[in-house]
């Protein structure tokens, strides 16, 4: 029987599930509507479409570091509960190691085929929808690379090894010794999950951010009445202040509490008689940008009680 795109279209619309699972699902059925349904739901795809709709906030964040490649993920799920879960865990750590092969894309690692499986890492999410029984969401992924040096790593509130609320990489480019570099990697990556700079140097600062604190700054200082080269001198020196907070180079050292995070990395790289340069860095937040939905407890078990 031929698939049709209206067939598609109820079978989608009676089970929820994706486009390709609805094709394939009619393919293997021979275009019979209430088959197709049961084998997605036998696949539990119908199950897990069902899931899609509700609001996955929490989940983990994993890292992963390869020699000098390191990737970061965030997996969502529906409850802090799901992030304890060995086997989401296990999940979570791998697709991190798929993201270094996926270079930081996200389709591309969607795309990858899961180990062990005759899955990709999109479908196999799928079903750990059906597996556990949460909403789950393939958030975002990020790598980053050096010729020579390391990509040190840190995760904050870890649950497990590489697993937590915030994951850190930071790249250094350098031919130091690599038990040095990762030492210094890692506490600036400390200092960066506790900072959450907005750029590792003014020049990668972006340029509406500046604009705008410039802007609220002009306001403050023309209230004082203070003649324009004045104020010219005052929004300068605000600037400079602005930068030492949100620049990770010009921001204070948290682990000493007196250098500029450059003057650390230039103290390391006199220590061990080479440059030591920082290539950049990621920071994942769990849930960071995710409006969380806002749910009454007591109602939503007098609902329960209901049924």
């Amino acid at each position: 029987m031929a698939i049709t795109a209206a067939l598609v279209k109820e079978l989608r619309e009676t089970t929820g599930a994706g486009m390709m699972d609805c094709k394939k699902a009619l393919s293997e059925t021979d275009g019979n509507l209430e088959a197709a349904v049961d084998w997605l739901r036998t696949k539990g795809l119908a199950a897990a479409a069902k899931k899609a709709g509700r609001v996955a906030a929490e989940g983990l964040v994993g890292v992963s570091v390869n020699g000098t490649a390191g990737a970061v993920i965030e997996l969502n799920a529906e409850t802090d509960f799901v992030s304890r879960n060995e086997d989401f865990q296990k999940f979570v750590s791998q697709v991190a190691a798929l993201g270094i092969v996926a270079n930081g894309d996200i389709e591309a690692l969607k795309a990858t085929a899961f180990p062990g499986t005759s899955r990709n890492v999109e479908e196999q999410v799928t079903h750990m929808i059906a597996t556990i029984g949460e909403n789950m969401n393939l958030r975002r992924v990020a790598s980053i690379s050096v010729e020579k040096g390391v990509v040190a790593s840190y995760v904050h509130a870890s649950i497990a090894p590489d697993l937590g609320k915030i994951g850190v990489l930071v790249a250094l480019e350098s031919e130091a010794d690599t038990a040095v570099l990762e030492g210094l990697g890692k506490q600036i990556a400390m200092h960066i999950a506790a900072t959450n700079p907005a750029s590792a140097t003014i020049d990668d600062l972006d340029p509406e951010l500046v604009e705008r604190e410039k802007a609220v700054l002009t306001d403050q200082a023309k209230e004082s009445g203070r003649p324009d080269e004045i104020i010219a001198k005052m929004i300068e020196g605000r600037i400079r202040k602005y930068y030492e907070q949100v620049v990770l180079l010009e921001q204070t050292f948290v682990i000493d509490g007196e250098n500029q995070v450059k003057k650390v990395i230039e103290n390391a790289a006199k220590e061990a008689g080479k440059p030591i340069a920082l290539k950049g860095f990621i920071r994942f937040e769990l849930g960071d940008g995710i409006e969380k939905e806002e749910k009454d407890f007591a109602a939503e078990v007098a609902e329960q009680l209901k049924k």
